[in-house]
Formats: structure tokens, sequence, C-alpha cells
């Protein structure tokens, strides 16, 4: 046996034995939904509905979490988080069962403030499709090394989904197992491992660059009430005098998550999101856009347009999923002009992403 194989074994032996293995009792879990301890098909584990059980060590970072779990047909969505930090802000991983082979049958999701996001991050590095059955146990293991993750699904070699880049700094956290629902959702074999070299598969990709023209800095407010701006077509300024401001930058992809720093709740479910654009000339310059869910944009102060891109809002399979899908003509005067975006939220994500490729004779401040 040479050397290389030596170490590799002796690597893979040395991250296995590190394995915790941890029973479904309260002396390891906070429960907090409905759990039933049974055995199903020869394993011994839990039932759960309508709830969580959250796992009390709370020291998770990178290594491995692995468990069996069975699925149901019905319409929901049952996974896991790890480092959580709070209920409000978790990284999260869940499976469609309904979605069964189709592109969005696996998720990746990420947490601020109580806020889902699926409808900001889905597709390559957030979802993709994945054929599972249903009634009977699966097996699945996440591996995570500080801003990259991988996730398998059944007893495969190759990952099923390559998370290229989570979105919540990595900092250590509890481990939950979830499922909100109604629909019965079955766990056994839990464990996990803590290792900084956790023997990961998948082929992750570097974080693209921005676009040209990807506006990246905003100046965003604090929340308000959508129905504020329900009343004129102009900025309301009773609103404006009682803003805060705090600046926020966008991922490259020009995605900016505004639950980063906003919490959505009833009352509360506006921002705007501003920049100051210095023409050299009167000009009409294209701006494309992306928002979730509901997007009123305003130049020196005048609203020139509204747009509705939230779930259901343009047939019934629209899932209200955020991207260039929308474009504005601004008609700027000569110095600066202050573009003004209100973006409101229900549910699946908050965000707005703007892109101006044509720049010429521009200069955009924060």
């Amino acid at each position: 046996m040479n050397a290389r194989l030596i170490a590799l074994l002796l690597f893979v032996s040395s991250y296995t034995f590190g394995q915790t293995v941890v029973p479904f009792d309260s002396s390891a879990w906070v429960f907090a939904g409905k759990v039933t301890q049974e055995t199903f098909q020869g394993k011994a584990g839990i039932s759960l509905t309508n709830g969580s059980i959250y796992l009390k060590d709370s020291t998770f970072k990178n290594g491995s979490i692995e468990f069996d779990m069975t699925l149901s047909k019905e319409r929901y969505f049952p996974g896991f988080c790890f480092r959580i930090q709070d209920k409000a802000n978790v990284e999260t991983v869940y499976l469609r069962p309904h979605q069964v082979g189709n592109p969005d049958a696996i998720q990746y999701m990420p947490v601020f403030n109580g806020q889902e996001a699926w409808q900001l991050y889905y597709g390559d590095g957030y979802s993709t499709a994945v054929t599972y059955p249903l009634n009977t146990w699966i097996h699945v293991k996440l591996l995570v090394r500080d801003a990259q993750a991988e996730v398998y699904i059944g007893n495969t070699a190759a990952p099923t989904l390559v998370i290229h880049h989570l979105k919540r700094p990595t900092k250590a956290g509890q481990i939950s197992l979830n499922n909100d629902a109604p629909a019965l959702t079955r766990f056994a074999n839990f464990q996990y491992t803590k290792s900084d070299t956790p023997p990961m598969a998948g082929t992750f990709k570097p974080e693209p660059t921005p676009q040209p023209g990807t506006i990246l800095t905003w100046q965003v407010s604090s929340p308000f009430d959508e129905k504020l701006l329900q009343t004129d077509y102009s900025l309301p300024q009773l609103l404006v005098n009682r803003l805060t401001w705090q600046t926020l930058t966008a991922e490259n992809s020009g995605k900016l998550n505004l639950s980063r720093i906003s919490k959505l709740s009833e009352g509360n479910n506006s921002v705007f999101a501003k920049v100051t654009i210095v023409s050299d000339k009167p000009q009409i310059k294209k701006l494309q856009l992306g928002f979730s869910d509901r997007a009123k944009v305003y130049v020196n102060g005048g609203l020139v347009y509204t747009g509705h891109d939230e779930f259901g809002s343009r047939d019934y399979r629209f899932l209200g999923t955020m991207g260039y899908f929308d474009a504005v003509y601004l008609a700027l005067k000569k110095g600066p002009n202050d573009l003004w975006i209100a973006i409101s939220e229900t549910f699946g994500g908050w965000g707005l992403q703007a892109m101006m490729t044509d720049q010429t004779g521009l200069t955009i401040n924060r």
C-alpha cells in the first residue's frame, strides 16, 4: 500500500471516528413541535410535525451533518438548519417533496431577521433537480466548510447540491431538524462531526464578477408602511422627513438582500434604496431592474415606474423569483439626479438589483 493511500485512509478514518451520534431525547434536543418516538421500516427514530427540534450543542461551524428521513407526497417543506444564531438568523436546506424531479426539488436559503429568501436565491448553487423516493427512508448529508457546502440525497458519491457561496457569516451555531407542516416526516440516525477539513467532492465556482453597470452600493432607509406610497405621484415628504439611512453593499450579482438590515413586519414592509446620478447633460438612460415583491421608482421626486413581481402575479405558476425582468428609461437632467426605489415585500424574499450598462456621461454616487 503506497504512502498516499495510507494517508487518505488515515484522514477518512480520523474524520469518521470524530462523529457524534445523537439520540432523539430531551437530554440532547429542545422539542418545539409534535414529536413521537416510533420505529418505521426497522429504524427507530421520531416523527415530527408542526415544528422543529433544536440540538442543544451550539458550537457547530464546519463539518458534517447526517440523518435519515422519510417524506410524504404533500406540498410542504421539511429540512434542516445549521449555524443557527437564533430562530430568525439561520442557514437552511429544505426539500420540496411535491416537486420531486423538478429544478427546485431541493433548496438552500439563508434567513436574515426572520425573512425567507428563496425568491432571491435559486438555480445553480441554490436549488437543483433531484429524484428521491417517498414514504421510505432516504439518507441526507451536509458537508460544510466556511462559505462552501454540499448536500447529498441518498447514498451517492457525488453531491446532489453544491452551494458555492453560503450567504450568512461563518459563525458557529445550533442545528435543527424542521417540519412546520402537518404532513408527516420521520427522522432517524442523526449524527454530526465538527471538522474544518471535511472531505468535500463538489466543484465550487468562484464568486462571479459584477456585470458592467451593476449598482453595488445603496443608501437604504428605515422600514415603513407601503400604504404611505399609495396617495400621490411624488415622494410623500412627511414620510421622507422621518426616515433614517444606512449603507448596504450588494452582492457581486447585484442582489441587495434588504433583510440583512431591515426586519419585515406588518406596517413596516417597505424601504427606499437610493443613489444620486450625476449627468453631464440632459439624456435618457435605461435602468434594468429586478425586485421582490413590488417596486416604485422615483426620479427627482416624481414617480416614473411601478411594478409587481410577487408570487402568482403573472400567472398561477410564477414564483416571484427576482431577476432583470423589468426596465425603466430615466429622463435625467444635467447635474445631480436623485434615484429612489421603494421596495415592498409580502413573503419569499425582500430584494432589489439594478444595472445601468450605458453610463456614458454619468457618475453614480451613493
